[in-house]
């Protein structure tokens, strides 16, 4: 792996463009992949610190507002996986070593992660890698159904149970509507429906040993329906917790007229939806981290080689210039 370029802010976060493979002259951008670093201020990097990994180079899913979906060329293995997570652990902790409470890998920058086993084999070697006493790790998906995902989703469990007991793993399901048809739209692959997500969620997430709820995430957009009382009729509030974060500002979002429901600089903008799911029974998280995360392009659904090639950037996000901290291209 060969870092060749690095966007950010040191006290926000760093977006890492790496080379995997040897380049093709025909197709030099086939192996790039994007990787990510954070805090979450008012907390310091000593208190939480997330990683942010991709699992493909580029993504078959497309969805509507994601900046990686498209242009794929492959799974990353699970070797390579783990490098993207190595080299943003030994700048800072050479020994591995990491003392910090929340330790956090998520596997949500490039890539549907059920669509790569390699995932699963990464998981199950990072605990024996690192001395990382805090080590909690996220996996977001759409839930495609196809044979490698479903029988992606039969392993995870057991990997959970084995590697990450007590409430250290975080599955997370990306819904955005209740209505069928426009989720399709957002999310134009076969996948499972909400009845499905829930009946595997029962043998998931257990209460008893400790696990955490499942999250329902939804990143609200004009035109795109959420009703809470269609969600509290599959979910069970006990096992599941909802999620609520803006629309990112990604170039896709942009090319389809896509608006974001909630105002990152509105709080009140998100009360209407929070308490609807509230008078459910379901506890509400508001995702909004710093925005300028927006500018350094490091949010869900930003992907810096997309906005690099496009010829206009949405005006709130992709201040790559600014953020640009080096570039070695050669």
């Amino acid at each position: 792996m060969k870092v060749i370029a690095e966007y950010g802010n040191e006290d926000i976060a760093k977006v890492y463009v790496a080379r995997m493979r040897e380049e093709d002259p025909d197709s030099p951008e086939e192996h790039l992949v994007e990787f990510v670093e954070s805090v979450q201020p008012p907390l310091p990097r000593d208190k939480k610190w997330v990683l942010i990994v991709s699992s493909m180079f580029g993504c078959p899913i497309k969805c509507k507002m994601c900046d990686a979906g498209g242009g794929f060329s492959g799974r990353l293995s699970a070797d390579e996986i783990l490098a993207q997570i190595d080299h943003m652990v030994r700048r800072r902790f050479p020994d591995g070593r990491i003392p910090i409470p929340k330790f956090k890998i998520q596997f949500a920058r490039m890539g549907e992660p059920t669509l790569n086993h390699s995932v699963l084999d990464a998981m199950k070697r990072l605990p024996e890698v690192y001395d990382a006493p805090g080590l909690n790790v996220s996996l977001s998906t759409v839930a495609p159904s196809t044979p490698v995902a479903e029988s992606f989703f039969e392993r995870l469990v057991a990997v959970k149970d084995r590697c990450y007991p007590g409430g250290r793993f975080q599955l997370q399901f990306s819904i955005h509507t209740t209505d069928q048809a426009k989720r399709d739209e957002l999310i134009p692959v076969k996948k499972w429906s909400m009845e499905r997500i829930a009946e595997y969620s029962k043998g998931f997430a257990r209460p008893e040993k400790g696990d955490k709820k499942v999250t329902l995430n939804f990143a609200p957009a004009v035109g795109y329906p959420i009703d809470p009382e269609v969600i509290r009729r599959h979910f069970e509030p006990s096992r599941f917790l909802i999620k609520l974060t803006p629309l990112n500002p990604t170039v896709r979002s942009a090319e389809e007229s896509l608006a974001s429901a909630i105002d990152p600089r509105d709080l009140s903008s998100s009360e209407e939806l929070i308490s609807a799911f509230r008078r459910e029974g379901f506890e509400v998280i508001l995702s909004i981290g710093e925005l300028e995360e927006n500018k350094i392009g490091s949010n869900c659904g930003q992907y810096i080689q997309r906005a690099l090639k496009s010829g206009t950037r949405p005006s709130s996000g992709y201040d790559l210039e600014r953020y640009s901290l080096s570039s070695n291209t050669g």
